[in-house]
């Protein structure tokens, strides 16, 4: 990453680490853009230079993990099982999140903790979910020879491995802290893998 990147990016984590702050302290519908903008010492039309909109602070890990997880799929040999490929996917996700800084983890608890106090939040994750998992399935559908509208397996595919994810990040929680949610996400792989006969989604 080139210094200008660089500069780049830091801008977009206090921007982000700002915006949780907020969000936390006085509630996500009372806080507003500028606000946010006035806590990094940015103007409003700086702010919209790196996230299109308040909601899109909320949904920055989910089109990390996004990122993380297309590219994956890209990348692996055509010839592999499209569950395995996405359970390659899945677990790109998780060493993501091992690689994380200390700072990086707080980030992502704070956004657990804001989901958690803002039930209406997780309609956002919901549907932008739906949208991951339609890309993901016209992946799944090209490496299968198929038309995603047509090909039912490619979406039921998509939809055990993100279940597989959800299961993991969610239940049973323990100490909820970014280690526990990544051994637990690898136990409910390696149950998944354990529970499909080889050779079904092919």
């Amino acid at each position: 990453m080139g210094l200008r990147e660089l500069k780049k990016e830091r801008t977009r984590l206090s921007i982000l680490d700002a915006a949780l702050d907020l969000f936390l302290e006085q509630g996500y519908e009372s806080t507003t853009v500028e606000q946010i903008a006035g806590a990094v010492e940015i103007s409003p039309r700086t702010f919209f230079r790196y996230f299109t909109s308040k909601d899109h602070l909320v949904l920055w890990f989910h089109d990390h993990g996004e990122g993380i997880m297309l590219e994956t799929l890209r990348s692996v040999p055509s010839d592999e099982p499209p569950f395995t490929a996405l359970m390659h996917a899945v677990r790109a996700v998780l060493s993501d999140m091992q690689g994380s800084t200390p700072a990086d983890a707080q980030r992502f608890l704070k956004l657990r903790r804001l989901l958690e106090e803002h039930p209406h939040l997780v309609g956002l994750s919901v549907a932008r979910g739906a949208d991951t998992e339609r890309r993901m399935a016209e992946l799944i559908a090209a490496r299968r020879g198929t038309d995603p509208d047509q090909d039912q397996l490619c979406h039921l595919i998509v939809a055990f491995a993100m279940s597989t994810m959800r299961v993991g990040f969610e239940c049973p929680r323990r100490d909820g802290t970014v280690t526990e949610i990544i051994d637990r996400m690898r136990e409910t792989i390696a149950l998944a893998e354990r529970s499909l006969r080889p050779g079904w989604d092919l």
